[in-house]
């Protein structure tokens, strides 16, 4: 198996919903920064889970676990903030990883992915040949979608069919961000966290749900309290 590393991002200072990652959630009272350590946790694998944070809730939170796998990384400040340049903090992962490793990137914010869907991707990313450099998660989609701009359909032509049967749109991938997995060569390489040739790794509606905004957050808690009661 490759050298594997979890990267866990959180940080303090959430604008949009007030303390996401460590509020309750559920039957969680570490809110779904809990639920997802103790998701990697039960995988039983060797790889050290690294939680990237300036938020010291966060840090309380991972402590409580008591567990050698846990790493905590205090993460600068100026990569912290909401106005941060994402491709700031891409290009900062390689600075706290050597080149060997592979960064399995995952986010508390998709509380639905679960054990099972680790472990499945990590042994399709380990198995991955010449065809595909990387992995990152993504959302199916084959629904007509318009574009303003050009008031037209996006994935189909019009001006052959009006409206196509559903299953006979062209299909696209919306980038969920539950996690993403890439060398850190490819990292310096590229300076990305996708390589040049990503394979695609289907979620389910569900397992895609994102946590973005407070209704997110709401809606979410209620359908794990009734799926995990």
């Amino acid at each position: 198996m490759k050298d594997f590393v979890f990267f866990l991002p959180t940080r303090k200072g959430s604008e949009r919903v007030l303390s996401k990652n460590t509020r309750k959630f559920s039957n969680f009272e570490g809110g779904i920064l809990e639920l997802k350590i103790k998701q990697l946790l039960n995988l039983n694998l060797d790889i050290p889970i690294i939680l990237s944070t300036n938020d010291e809730l966060s840090i309380d939170v991972a402590l409580k676990f008591k567990d050698d796998r846990i790493k905590i990384i205090e993460r600068p400040e100026h990569l912290c903030q909401s106005s941060t340049n994402i491709n700031d903090f891409i290009n900062y992962i390689p600075t706290i990883f050597s080149e060997d490793k592979h960064v399995f990137w995952l986010h508390a914010t998709s509380p639905f992915v679960d054990e099972s869907t680790y472990l499945k991707a990590i042994e399709i990313y380990n198995k991955l040949d010449y065809n595909f450099d990387s992995l990152m998660s993504v959302t199916k989609i084959q629904q007509f979608l318009w574009n303003p701009i050009n008031n037209s359909c996006v994935n189909y032509d019009r001006s052959i069919v009006k409206w196509p049967r559903t299953q006979d749109l062209q299909v696209l991938y919306e980038i969920n961000h539950a996690f993403y997995i890439n060398s850190i060569k490819n990292y310096l390489k590229l300076n990305d966290r996708i390589g040049l040739k990503p394979y695609y790794f289907e979620l389910d509606k569900l397992k895609s749900f994102d946590i973005d905004w407070e209704d997110d957050f709401v809606v979410a808690d209620k359908i794990h309290k009734s799926l995990f009661k």
